[in-house]
């Protein structure tokens, strides 16, 4: 039973004692601010951390401006918030899953995630590993312990508590991160989430990029108290807030995170404090609820910039290194997005796998219905998708060992 101290004066405590630090190693420059101390990162990592995240920065251009041109119907960039996103997956082991919300498309990239497999599932067609149900940016790819992406907002967060709590129970030494953004931390789910947590101690790193805005709401709206991270002390968590546009500051945090997490079973809560450069959304315009100087302000830390320049004192990076790949990489995409916009949608009987091991008979009597009705109307339906045969058109067999968790 824990030990209560004991006053006889009513003293009352508003929170205004607490107000946690900034970790930060890397000034806008590149180079090492007074007394920081950098991990341990070896060439080969430093460069395929930038590598992810530069490759990240090209997709998001080219598949916003696909959008804008009607090519795509949706889209969610991880602009300004690459570093938080590569650095903390560089951090981890690779067997570690991750929960992502929305806008984590670098964790993938780092892990292998091809262009190819983007491409299919922002335009859900026959190969997508989700067979077109889920709204473009909803990735997930079992192969790299990455969750499929939901909707709804928060929800990940206390899936995460749970499923760290299996892989305690498990004993094989990995853990969970799960990546949310303030305005996510706002959702009840957050705070049972954090509680389940330090009561099982659960293998969990809560991440939570905090920038600036929950789609237009800012963070001034969002919270009286002085952030996300003070929130960890009521559950007795370990927690620290860093510089988000940091990749030294975001790399060194979550490797000592999850130490703690592994080795102790302890969860702990990240503040990475960053900025989202682009649109919530392909829907939003920021234009309506912040100014272009506080944009332009942000767009001076970037953090691909800084982490270049970090490499290039290093000497692990040149300019033509950079020209060469940023063409490379458009390049790409661009070929990959055409082949995919090319391939046919998923076979319409792919709406019945997946749901359960056999079909029942009043799944069955609906398929029965659809193909009555598709036999009746043809011309209605792509031709691409009027077979109803599950593994034709890459069915639920073609992708069973690449798909979504």
């Amino acid at each position: 039973m824990t030990t209560t101290r004991e006053t006889s004066t009513p003293a009352f405590l508003a929170g205004d004692e607490y107000s946690i630090p900034t970790y930060r190693v890397l000034s806008q420059d590149g180079r090492l601010i007074e007394g920081a101390e950098a991990p341990q990162l070896e060439r080969a990592k430093a460069r395929r951390i930038y590598q992810a995240m530069l490759a990240t920065r090209v997709m998001d251009e080219r598949m916003m401006a696909a959008q804008r041109q009607g090519r795509l119907s949706f889209y969610m960039q991880c602009t300004g918030e690459e570093a938080a996103v590569v650095g903390a997956t560089a951090a981890l082991d690779d067997a570690d899953m991750i929960m992502a919300q929305y806008r984590e498309q670098g964790a993938l990239v780092y892990r292998g995630f091809s262009f190819d497999e983007f491409m299919n599932q922002l335009f859900g067609n026959e190969l997508d590993y989700g067979k077109g149900r889920q709204m473009p940016v909803h990735y997930g790819s079992r192969k790299l312990h990455y969750m499929t992406i939901s909707s709804p907002l928060g929800t990940q967060i206390p899936q995460a508590t749970g499923y760290a709590y299996g892989q305690k129970l498990a004993g094989e030494g990995l853990c969970t991160l799960v990546f949310f953004g303030e305005g996510a931390a706002s959702e009840g789910d957050f705070h049972a989430a954090l509680n389940m947590a330090a009561v099982h101690e659960a293998p969990v790193i809560f991440f939570c990029r905090n920038n600036g805005y929950a789609i237009s709401t800012p963070t001034v709206e969002q919270f009286a108290a002085d952030g996300v991270a003070p929130r960890a002390l009521g559950y007795r968590m370990h927690v620290i807030r860093i510089d988000g546009n940091d990749i030294l500051a975001v790399y060194r945090a979550t490797e000592q995170a999850r130490r703690i997490a592994v080795e102790h079973n302890k969860p702990v809560l990240i503040e990475a404090m960053t900025y989202r450069l682009a649109a919530h959304s392909s829907s939003d315009d920021p234009s309506g609820y912040r100014s272009k100087k506080e944009e332009e302000a942000w767009r001076e830390k970037d953090p691909i910039l800084r982490m270049k320049r970090w490499m290039a004192e290093r000497d692990w990076w040149t300019d033509d290194e950079e020209q060469s790949l940023q063409e490379e990489l458009r390049r790409e995409v661009l070929e990959t997005m055409k082949r995919a916009e090319k391939r046919p949608p998923p076979a319409l009987g792919t709406l019945v796998t997946d749901v359960y091991a056999d079909v029942t008979p009043a799944l069955q009597r609906q398929l029965d219905a659809l193909e009555a009705h598709i036999r009746r109307y043809p011309d209605a339906y792509p031709k691409g998708a009027q077979s109803l045969d599950p593994s034709v058109n890459g069915g639920a067999d073609a992708t069973a060992d690449q798909g979504g968790a």
